[in-house]
């Protein structure tokens, strides 16, 4: 069923961010082919088959009337993500040269470019968040969804989860420290888009909570298995070069926890999602992206 919520929703998404960003061939090109290539560049849309996901079960048969702005807040969850990937690369960050498989976009573009081009896409996703009234979404929805997104990507968020990342780096930090690292830089997001989505379709205050504690679950054992992918992953799959964060000095929750250790409490927290969920009806997709995640290999 997974498979088929997967056939039907993501090309889609992907159609979608293809026509909401600019043509490759306006100028300046050089800007516009540096949004489009990291964006289209592959990846798993997670994050916007979240949105789609959250939208669907709130939305349940009136689903295909929000179907389409459903797809283009994917589209700007999308561009969001893709923005804060950019930056996470460049040299001053995690200085990454390589990405979904391909070279980092400051190794095509340069950094000026790289740069400029994640700061369109932020711009972009919050331009086509403005767009929902125009498919029929009221806009206190919108209001909500937009600060919902700003939040999350703000100082109190990914930016802010970045920073101590940052400042961490090399340094012996405490459970609390990697906690809030993780639940800000990448738990927030997926909270957002898991929220965002639910608001779309019109979530009552029960389903709202419910995805919220979901999301919280879905983020940290996103986090961990990442973490643990970091030491035991292939390249070859993940697109980026295994063991960059202990080269870089990073506490991880393998380094704090073991490898096992790790593994068991990605377990724990896939079940505390799922088990968020109980009680409502339409959950199975969301209960199979977060057994997904716990198993994967990219």
């Amino acid at each position: 069923m997974l498979e088929t919520f997967m056939a039907e929703h993501l090309p889609n998404i992907e159609r979608e961010l293809a026509q909401c960003l600019p043509p490759d061939d306006a100028y300046p090109e050089k800007l516009h082919q540096a949004m489009r290539y990291s964006t289209l560049g592959g990846g798993k849309r997670l994050r916007g088959l979240l949105a789609v996901a959250a939208a669907q079960l709130a939305a349940k048969e009136r689903f295909p009337a929000v179907r389409s702005a459903a797809y283009r807040l994917a589209a700007a969850v999308e561009m969001l993500h893709t923005y804060s990937l950019i930056h996470d690369d460049l040299p001053c960050m995690d200085d990454d040269d390589f990405r979904r498989g391909k070279p980092s976009n400051h190794k095509v573009f340069g950094e000026a470019v790289a740069v400029l081009a994640g700061d369109a896409l932020l711009t972009e996703s919050f331009a086509l968040l403005g767009q929902l009234p125009d498919l029929g979404v009221p806009v206190e929805v919108v209001v909500a969804i937009m600060r919902e997104m700003a939040a999350a990507g703000g100082s109190r968020g990914l930016i802010g989860g970045q920073v101590v990342d940052l400042e961490s780096e090399g340094k012996q930090i405490s459970a609390e420290t990697l906690e809030y690292i993780h639940t800000h830089k990448t738990g927030a997001l997926f909270r957002a888009v898991l929220r965002c989505g639910a608001l779309l379709g019109r979530a009552s205050q029960a389903e709202l909570a419910a995805v919220t504690r979901y999301a919280d679950g879905f983020g940290l054992c996103f986090q961990i298995v990442d973490d643990i992918l970091d030491v035991v992953g292939d390249e070859s799959k993940l697109g980026k070069k295994v063991g960059s964060d202990a080269l870089q000095g990073k506490v991880t929750y393998v380094t704090l926890y073991g490898l096992e250790g790790a593994r068991s409490l990605a377990v724990k927290a896939m079940e505390e999602a799922k088990a968020a969920l109980a009680g409502l009806e339409g959950t199975y997709i969301l209960e199979c992206l977060a057994e997904y995640i716990v198993h994967r290999d990219h």
